[in-house]
């Protein structure tokens, strides 16, 4: 009897001193837009107290760096203050139309319950592709979603194509796949929506040389959602 008990006093300290049992996800992404352009992909999986972005709320200073400029490095500051883990630039660069990527992590129980994913949509002013604190699904399986395209509402859309990419700078930082044009004199005033919320889309022109923007509306115009993808939970 006194064997029994022991070994069963031994079991429930095991029980409550060990972690939560890690788990493997995948993520897959898909850029499905016609000729915009994802700069290196975060994907991470932190607490449910934890959000990179909310829609509606004003953008932190660490996410108006990833939407005007590509810099995920705040983001990521943030995640290592939460025990989150994260894949940065999965794609080891630019995330093309079109093309996919895939970022794989090991989580942790209720520390890592939640997944966000968010990048700058190029060329765009402050826009970003985003997925805020998905519950991960704890089943065996593959779940699909689709991200929309956001705004972070930290610049206006003036779609001028200057090299601009810090925060407070205005202006576009390049266009990736160099169907941008130049000499526009602005598509947009200032943004009357200072929070994250759904971004419009690209006004542009068909004037390469001129007009209001230097966005081409036949390539860099494109209709939600921007992104696809695909959680498998092993």
């Amino acid at each position: 009897m006194k064997s029994l008990i022991g070994a069963g006093l031994l079991s429930a300290t095991l029980l409550v001193a060990t972690p939560a049992l890690a788990r493997d996800i995948q993520v897959d992404i898909t850029n499905l837009t016609p000729g915009i352009y994802f700069t290196p992909l975060l994907v991470a999986a932190h607490n449910r107290h934890t959000h990179l972005f909310e829609v509606g709320t004003e953008a932190s200073a660490e996410l108006q760096a990833l939407a005007e400029g590509g810099d995920s490095s705040g983001l990521t500051d943030i995640l290592d203050s939460v025990d989150g883990v994260y894949k940065d630039n999965p794609a080891d660069g630019l995330l093309a139309p079109g093309e996919s990527t895939t970022a794989r992590l090991k989580v942790r129980g209720h520390s890592n319950s939640r997944l966000s994913i968010a990048a700058m949509l190029l060329p765009t002013n402050d826009g970003f592709v985003g997925l805020d604190a998905l519950s991960i699904p704890r089943r065996h399986g593959s779940y699909t979603y689709y991200l929309e395209g956001y705004d972070a509402g930290t610049e206006a859309n003036d779609e001028i194509i200057n090299g601009g990419g810090k925060p407070g700078v205005p202006g576009i930082p390049a266009d990736p796949g160099g169907n941008g044009g130049s000499g526009g004199l602005g598509a947009a005033g200032p943004a009357e929506n200072d929070h994250i919320h759904i971004h419009p889309s690209s006004l542009g022109d068909t004037d390469p040389l001129g007009g209001i923007s230097d966005l081409d509306s036949r390539i860099h115009r494109w209709l939600n959602p921007v992104a696809r993808i695909v959680i498998h939970v092993k």
